[in-house]
């Protein structure tokens, strides 16, 4: 387990994310994107910093099963249902939104995913697999995420992805915003904002101006909290 401040100077006031350290490959771009973007940035998986922060984020790349496994062996899982359960903002990124459904499905095995989201996680079904660089994405209506960048290419690496959205809404509370994107005529979700939930298939650190445009939204969201464990 490791712990890592950013070196350089953060703006008054920026928000406190705490990027997982999990073990997954991205981490370190994911860590210098969001500087780029405004926050102050912690690399760790200490279990009181990652409750604390303002935001956490969970990247991931790989497989499912895979980058669960890693999620978990730092008690991960714990982490984002106690800062869900208290309405504490966490960002999936790529494999970090698809191990959020109930299963993910590769290689005839079925692994049980985080079940924050019902569904399930499958390979695409189009000529070439996987999907690897730019697209656009149909950005849902009243998003934050995209905001003024509804229209910008994100880039996409991934072979598997949630082809549909089984999340039913629930009384009075607010639907979730589902974003879409398709490759080789197959749709499947972009992304997907739902209180304090919110993940992307893309990779925004990979993005580009519009990847850093949509961290700052993404920042830009966050509630502020005293700077202290979470009990």
């Amino acid at each position: 387990m490791t712990s890592e401040t950013a070196p350089t100077a953060v703006p008054r006031n920026a928000p406190h994310v705490v990027v997982l350290d999990h073990g997954s490959g991205n981490v370190r771009s994911v860590v210098r994107a969001l500087e780029a973007a405004g926050a102050e940035v912690e690399l760790t998986a200490d279990r009181e910093r990652a409750l604390s922060a303002d935001g956490l984020v969970v990247p991931g790349v790989g497989a499912f099963a895979a980058t669960l496994e890693q999620i978990k062996s730092v008690g991960g899982d714990r982490i984002i249902e106690r800062r869900l359960a208290g309405g504490r903002p966490v960002l999936g990124i790529c494999v970090g939104l698809q191990v959020m459904f109930e299963t993910g499905a590769e290689h005839g095995e079925r692994t049980r995913g985080l079940g924050q989201w019902p569904g399930e996680v499958t390979r695409l079904e189009a000529a070439v697999v996987p999907h690897m660089g730019w697209n656009t994405v149909d950005a849902a209506e009243g998003t934050v995420l995209f905001e003024d960048i509804d229209e910008e290419r994100f880039y996409f690496v991934h072979s598997y992805a949630a082809r549909r959205w089984e999340m039913e809404q629930i009384g009075a509370l607010a639907a979730p915003k589902v974003s879409w994107s398709e490759h080789g005529g197959d749709r499947f979700i972009a992304a997907v904002e739902n209180g304090a939930l919110t993940a992307t298939q893309f990779h925004p650190e990979k993005s580009g101006e519009a990847g850093a445009r949509l961290l700052a939204n993404w920042l830009s969201s966050l509630p502020r909290y005293p700077r202290e464990a979470a009990s």
